[in-house]
């Protein structure tokens, strides 16, 4: 019985550390043996499909006029679509069908510039400069704040001969839009063109231009294609007063020791 006695405390004590030990260990619970939930990646919203009218604008930006043409024309008949129709003619170079796009266009809508400024192009294509000029001037009266209208009737006012006109339209243009002259290709409804015959010639106003300016690296750029493309009258050049700030430049001097192109 004394054996028994003393060993109780001793069992008592390893029985209650044991204890304390097993109460330190977690449990495993319903919670931690839940495999962890797997990450759902938020899927994109449905896409909306084109419409007809935006089908067309993807053929035109791909230059496929014809298959533009025929979904313009399924998405309706207003004085836009019409005017898209003509813009995409006038560049399959069927002026004819382009011109009765826009006079159609026109019709409806007697307030909407852009057919206007347009089929001007189709008369400057055609080397009717006079008409051209009261289109695009009758365009500029309805929206006066279009760059490329002005820079249109600049263009026409160039092959009259006027360039005293020219600056003036191709100045408004610039208010409107300094890089007007650095655009390339048609817009999404109106078309400006730049077509000359005399590039050389031409080059220099637009050096001119922006030699006027103070936008000394442009003037010098078209300045240096008007040499390339054979202007010869370098005395011209150096008495041009809108190129007096030019004359001590480097580049000036280089450009001006240029031999003329010979075409």
């Amino acid at each position: 019985m004394s054996i028994f006695r003393t060993a109780a405390p001793f069992l008592a004590a390893v029985s209650v550390l044991t204890f304390a030990v097993q109460a330190q260990v977690p449990q495993a619970t319903n919670a931690s043996l839940t495999p962890p939930a797997a990450s759902v990646t938020p899927q994109p919203p449905p896409r909306t499909p084109l419409s007809i009218e935006e089908m067309g604008d993807v053929y035109m930006a791909r230059k496929m006029f014809r298959e533009a043409i025929a979904q313009y024309k399924k998405a309706g008949n207003t004085s836009l679509l019409l005017n898209k129709i003509g813009i995409a003619w006038h560049n399959l170079g069927e002026l004819d069908l382009a011109r009765k796009s826009y006079e159609r266009a026109m019709k409806l809508d007697k307030k909407y510039a852009e057919p206007v400024n347009n089929v001007g192009t189709v008369f400057y294509a055609e080397k009717r400069y006079g008409t051209a000029v009261k289109r695009y001037r009758k365009a500029i009266q309805l929206d006066p704040t279009k760059a490329s209208f002005w820079s249109n009737l600049g263009t026409a006012y160039y092959s009259e001969g006027k360039f005293d006109r020219m600056m003036q339209a191709y100045d408004h243009a610039m208010e409107l839009d300094p890089d007007i002259f650095e655009h390339r290709g048609y817009t999404g409804t109106e078309v400006q063109d730049r077509t000359v015959e005399d590039r050389a010639r031409y080059h220099y106003e637009l050096a001119r231009l922006y030699a006027k300016l103070g936008k000394n690296d442009l003037a010098l750029q078209y300045l240096r294609h008007s040499f390339e493309e054979g202007f010869k009258d370098k005395d011209k050049v150096r008495k041009t007063p809108e190129f007096s700030g030019l004359l001590e430049k480097p580049e000036f001097i280089e450009l001006l020791a240029l031999e003329p192109r010979v075409l």
